[in-house]
């Protein structure tokens, strides 16, 4: 047997009812956690056994998503705001003395013609997207740091990678591809100290956001007919990749956009 040869005693399968890990013990904080993609992320940490810090402006909406899943403690908070910002790194820090897993999920967009978007307006969507994706990740990072371990999720975008032609969105476009590059720079500053940095870029799921895009007959054939598999996504096929990225399945796994898309970004 050559010298460099590793023989692995065992190996024990990290599943817990399908598509899921165990994160008993562990600390999350999601921001966006008011609805769409951000409850669901919310409900699935908690069921995966971890502590989860739902962080969004609608407190009302996180108090009943709080009664109804176990675990899940409510904060209020505004990604942009630092006050709040920091508001949420006490809540965690201060009633479990740690956090684990930090989903930066807040984000929104708009469309709109370039030429007709002020600079204004494109900074408020960098803000949102891609500031606050930086500030609540270098916020959390120390405490990691310290700890040895920690997983950091960005929500990206399909959008980070291609154009979204034939509509008009270069700001949203601009600010995921900054969250994409971003994730990369943030892995490697990081990696040594054992904090994983990676993204998700979901392709066309129906979401708040995407409401008015499903709610037209003919936008939704023009994703099914663009979507190589033929449909949209539905939220649970984000399940999977969220707690790889979130447990110690993919605690080899640093730098990467986990693209969940039907194909749409391979043609």
């Amino acid at each position: 047997m050559p010298e460099e040869a590793v023989i692995v005693d065992a190996v024990v399968p990290v599943t817990a009812g399908g598509i899921s890990a165990d994160l008993r013990g562990r600390v999350a904080v999601v921001t966006g956690a008011s609805s769409g993609l951000g409850a669901r992320f919310t409900e699935l940490l908690a069921a995966s056994g971890a502590v989860v810090f739902a962080a969004a402006r609608r407190r009302e909406r996180l108090d009943a998503l709080a009664a109804r899943v176990p675990g899940v403690i409510p904060v209020t908070c505004d990604v942009t705001n630092d006050e709040d910002r920091q508001r949420l790194l006490q809540a965690a820090l201060g009633e479990t003395g740690r956090v684990d897993i930090l989903v930066n999920n807040a984000g929104y967009g708009r469309g709109a013609r370039a030429l007709d978007e002020s600079v204004a307006e494109f900074q408020e969507i960098l803000t949102v997207n891609l500031t606050a994706t930086f500030a609540l990740s270098a916020l959390f990072a120390p405490s990691m740091i310290d700890a040895g371990r920690g997983s950091i999720i960005n929500i990206a975008s399909i959008l980070g990678l291609v154009a979204a032609s034939p509509s008009s969105q270069a700001s949203y476009c601009a600010a995921k591809a900054g969250v994409v590059h971003l994730t990369r720079d943030l892995a490697c500053q990081w990696a040594e100290a054992g904090v994983r940095v990676n993204a998700i870029a979901p392709g066309w799921f129906p979401t708040e956001i995407t409401e008015e895009m499903f709610g037209d007959e003919r936008n939704l054939r023009w994703i099914v007919r663009n979507t190589p598999m033929r449909r949209p996504g539905r939220p649970h096929e984000l399940d999977g990749p969220l707690l790889l990225l979130a447990s110690d399945a993919g605690s080899f796994i640093t730098g990467q956009t986990l693209v969940v898309d039907g194909g749409w970004t391979s043609r």
